[in-house]
């Protein structure tokens, strides 16, 4: 499957009212999800041919070591609910969303996820305050990886 075509698959899926899609051609498989404000998450592995202008991020020292803590983590946990890059902040200007120690509210922003370009908004799923942020503004970030470290209120 190339760009084109995941594009028009992407533009499809948004008109549609499915919540969720997974298609897999061959060694290629491309997953959708919708139903929160972002937008539509997508994610991809393994495919076929990787396009010259494609970026594949590696996980750096830093990054490979909070990859590897989701067992030493105490407490709860707010994952990434999709592969990409964290932003603290809508713009590099921009203040951060939340620091360490606010107390923020459901469906509130606490970050920015861009996965293929497409910037989504990670929104609080219930009252808490922020204990730690486990990921750098920058960072590379897998399918449900804990990005924050949070008390329930």
């Amino acid at each position: 499957m190339d760009f084109k075509e995941i594009k028009e698959l992407i533009r499809v899926f948004d008109k549609s009212e499915l919540n969720k899609l997974k298609v897999k051609d061959g060694e290629f498989e491309i997953s959708m999800q919708s139903g929160f404000e972002g937008g539509t998450v997508v994610t991809t592995a393994a495919p076929t041919i990787a396009a010259p202008a494609q970026v594949v991020a590696t996980p750096t020292a830093d990054s490979a070591a909070s990859v590897a803590a989701p067992a030493l983590i105490a407490g709860d946990t707010i994952d990434s609910p999709m592969v990409g890059t964290y932003y603290s902040s809508p713009s590099p200007e921009a203040p951060a969303f939340i620091k360490v120690g606010d107390t923020v509210k459901k469906g509130q922003t606490l970050c920015i996820l861009e996965a293929m370009k497409i910037m989504n908004e990670v929104e609080a799923e219930f009252d808490c305050k922020i204990v730690e942020i486990l990921v750098k503004d920058g960072d590379p970030v897998e399918f449900d990886m804990p990005i924050f470290t949070v008390e329930k209120i």
